[in-house]
């Protein structure tokens, strides 16, 4: 499993966060534990498989906010205690 963090610029409040999320689960099939967050200005989720950063890229940039960085990494299950 992959995890992938997104910064992302323009997010202002928790509409912004679902249409970011919508845009997510549009371009990436199998989007498992989505979250975006406004104060943060990130959106991060897991996937079994690569997905495609340049067409997640392109259809959050559709809905109006600015991408800064994507960044892909294997995903570690946190225990109670981690």
């Amino acid at each position: 499993m992959l995890s992938t963090k997104i910064r992302i610029d323009g997010m202002a409040c928790s509409m912004c966060e679902a249409h970011v999320n919508d845009a997510v689960r549009k371009a990436v099939p199998g989007v498992a534990k989505l979250r975006s967050s406004f104060k943060k200005g990130e959106t991060s989720f897991v996937t079994e498989s690569q997905p495609d950063l340049e067409a997640l890229r392109e259809a959050i940039e559709k809905t109006g906010y600015r991408v800064l960085s994507l960044e892909t990494a294997p995903y570690v299950k946190k225990g109670i205690f981690g």
